[in-house]
């Protein structure tokens, strides 16, 4: 048996801000499952900042989207058929290897499972998910936060910062949080992050997170790049730990060179530790960090802001407003109700 689906699949690589115009909706046709898939459709799906390396033209880290290939990405979806023998209709199930579309045939073997009674459904992509694991194995590998320590965050607001402010206060250091609103900062402030800055009003931003880390920085969760990136290398303690793990100020000229400041010589006099982190290498311990999670949500020291938007149509202006950071909390865009029993 055959099974109708819509998917938004790519028309050209952009050069700089995608538009709308980017992608094309269409309907498209699929076999039932084979021996060890099942057919799922999407009840949420997400929108991340990696998404703009997949659309590049150039190399990334992972493979990119082809022209004319469905747009990827990561849902939430419920198995409508199954012929693998872990999963059953009306089980849901989380996966990075989705896309844009509404019903998709995949492999049985390497989804994630998802259990509706311990958190809403679109937590899976939030801090049960890619975010929230990222938060957690970076802080956990690279920042290894010591009381006292003071922890900035860029785009502390969002998916993967709102999260990683929450595990710094628990481990009992001082989390500074720059966004782009006062009200991103009063939900910051709200999760405990202790001081904030606008990096939009900020007359000079240097001096702005200057003043709200009077000690200097010790570990730097970048998840920005750009300006902001710019003034907190200058204000490094020593031995202070970079994580770089997104570069979404750079959306607008993703393939072009990022010319900023050079900053060896504080990062030689810091003996500083600049090291990428992509969740994608952590398979194996997305386990250990969706117990300690867990944990933290079902003792109520975990806090979460979900930015939801509706139905399939919205996915390519949903990714766009995440770029040009109109989002607020994590991104998703939901396609259909939690079950369809």
């Amino acid at each position: 048996m055959t099974h109708l689906s819509r998917a938004w699949v790519l028309t050209a690589h952009p050069t700089g801000i995608p538009t709308v115009e980017n992608w094309r909706l269409e309907d498209q046709t699929l076999p039932g499952p084979a021996d060890g898939e099942i057919l799922a459709r999407s009840v949420y799906l997400s929108v991340d900042p990696y998404m703009r390396g997949r659309i590049s033209a150039k190399a990334n880290y992972a493979g990119g989207v082809a022209i004319g290939g469905i747009m990827h990405g990561g849902a939430v979806a419920e198995v409508l058929e199954s012929n693998h023998p872990d999963w059953r209709p009306g089980d849901h199930v989380e996966t990075m290897n989705f896309g844009w579309r509404d019903k998709a045939v995949l492999k049985g073997d390497g989804l994630t499972r998802v259990d509706p009674a311990l958190a809403p459904l679109h937590a899976y992509l939030s801090y049960l998910g890619m975010p929230g694991r990222t938060a957690w194995l970076a802080l956990q590998d690279i920042g290894q936060v010591k009381p006292g320590e003071t922890v900035l965050i860029s785009a502390a607001s969002g998916a993967v910062g709102q999260v990683a402010g929450q595990i710094v206060k628990a481990k009992g250091g001082r989390a500074v949080a720059v966004a782009s609103s006062e009200e991103k900062l009063a939900w910051c402030k709200q999760l405990g992050y202790d001081a904030g800055v606008n990096y939009r009003t900020a007359e000079d931003l240097g001096t702005a997170i200057g003043e709200a880390c009077p000690d200097g920085i010790d570990v730097f969760f970048d998840n920005t790049a750009g300006p902001i990136h710019d003034a907190v290398m200058k204000r490094l303690n020593l031995g202070a730990r970079v994580i770089i793990c997104g570069t979404i100020s750079l959306a607008s000229k993703f393939d072009e060179p990022d010319m900023g400041e050079r900053f060896l010589r504080q990062i030689l006099v810091a003996r500083a530790r600049i090291q990428g982190f992509l969740i994608f290498d952590h398979v194996a311990r997305y386990g250990e960090a969706n117990s300690a999670l867990a944990a933290m949500s079902e003792a109520g020291d975990l806090q979460f802001k979900t930015d939801v938007e509706e139905r399939l149509e919205a996915m390519p202006s949903a990714f766009i407003s995440l770029l040009t950071g109109d989002n607020f909390g994590k991104k998703v865009v939901r396609i259909g109700p939690d079950s369809e029993s």
